[in-house]
């Protein structure tokens, strides 16, 4: 069923309530607040009795859209004209107290049959949680509006990115990823004390962990998908890895075939920057059929481990051959434990750079190159 076209407005800062443009009009209603209040001059004729929406169901949720549907007593169900919803943001209790708040969404639909889909980017966003309250109305001759008491408030959260934004995500990464340079080795750099425990307390192999919130909101992979973190991005003059590192002086390093060879699979993650020139791609690495890979399939567009953008591995004249996208750097994340013992652990020369570090980092919400017309 076709979606409804719903308007959007910010509530007025000097008026209890808010003030709702149909279909994007100069013509304005304004509806009460969820405690009944409203102004003298609302336009909202006095309360008459119209069913009150109850039993509300979301259904069908998405990143940035849902269903709702709801129960309504049938007497002078037929008079009824509109649909007001009222959609906010859940307050996060640990939240700055001085920070502005989510201006509240008031939308106005022409009844129409339920369940009725809300969608908009503009005003909702991935992995979000909000509350949502619905009126009946019923627009008289004059203008004026008989509306319902608002309906109980129902809580929901949407959902992350799906495939079919991913890849989105994916071809605008593409864009920029550049040419491809040679690579040899993955490396991983920790504190001295990480590797220690890695191999007093883990049998000398390194764990996968939950990947951190850092890049898209919407990413599916962020808070669930269990990996280790590596790089593969080289220096463009010596081919080797930067002596520099923003996670710690002691660096693991492994030959790429042992990590990644035609018995892995290759996922995109994400695509994000952090209000800086550069971007990230982030990449998925997992053995063909293992529990990171069954994971990966179900929500990440697969690459061709032999032709992407982004990293290669392929076999010339019996050896197998790695390259890397120059312009974008490569989080590569492996779901399966690795083992010490398959590389080796050195400190590095150069500076650990925090300044670089990624961990947790929110993506830059404004950022043309890497945003999709989506929720962040």
């Amino acid at each position: 069923m076709e979606a409804p076209r719903l308007a959007h407005t910010m509530s007025s800062p000097t008026s209890p309530c808010e003030e709702v443009i149909k279909n994007l009009s100069l013509e304005a209603i304004q509806l009460c607040d969820r405690d009944g209040n409203k102004s003298q001059d609302s336009g909202i004729a006095e309360m008459e009795e119209l069913p009150v929406p109850h039993n509300i169901k979301i259904s069908n949720i998405t990143c940035d859209s849902f269903k709702i549907s709801w129960e309504m007593d049938s007497k002078s169900k037929d008079r009824i004209t509109h649909y007001f919803i009222d959609l906010n943001k859940k307050e996060n209790k640990n939240s700055n107290k001085f920070k502005h708040k989510d201006v509240p969404t008031k939308l106005v639909a022409k009844a129409v049959p339920l369940p009725m889909t809300v969608r908009g980017h503009w005003f909702l966003s991935p992995r979000t949680e909000y509350t949502v309250a619905v009126q009946t109305a019923s627009k008289q001759v004059d203008g004026d509006y008989v509306v319902s008491e608002w309906s109980e408030i129902i809580e929901f959260c949407t959902a992350d990115y799906s495939k079919v934004h991913l890849t989105q995500l994916l071809e605008k990464a593409e864009v920029i990823a550049g040419r491809m340079l040679k690579l040899s080795v993955f490396y991983r750099n920790q504190h001295k004390e990480y590797f220690d425990y890695i191999r007093e307390h883990h049998g000398n192999a390194m764990q996968p962990s939950v990947k951190d919130n850092s890049g898209s909101h919407g990413s599916p992979i962020s808070g669930k998908l269990e990996g280790i973190f590596f790089s593969c991005n080289t220096e463009f003059n010596t081919g080797k890895p930067p002596q520099d590192s923003p996670y710690g002086r002691y660096r693991f390093e492994i030959a790429a075939e042992k990590l990644f060879n035609p018995n892995t699979n290759l996922y995109f993650g994400d695509f994000y920057c952090m209000y800086t020139a550069y971007h990230y791609v982030i990449l998925v690495i997992a053995p063909v059929g293992s529990p990171g890979d069954e994971f990966c399939k179900q929500r990440l567009p697969q690459l061709n481990i032999k032709d992407n953008k982004f990293l290669t591995c392929d076999e010339e004249d019996g050896v197998m051959v790695y390259h890397h996208a120059q312009d974008v750097i490569l989080e590569v994340i492996y779901t399966d434990p690795v083992d010490l013992s398959l590389g080796t652990v050195a400190e590095i020369t150069g500076h650990q750079l925090m300044s670089l570090s990624t961990a947790n980092a929110k993506k830059d919400p404004s950022c043309k190159t890497c945003n999709i017309s989506v929720g962040r």
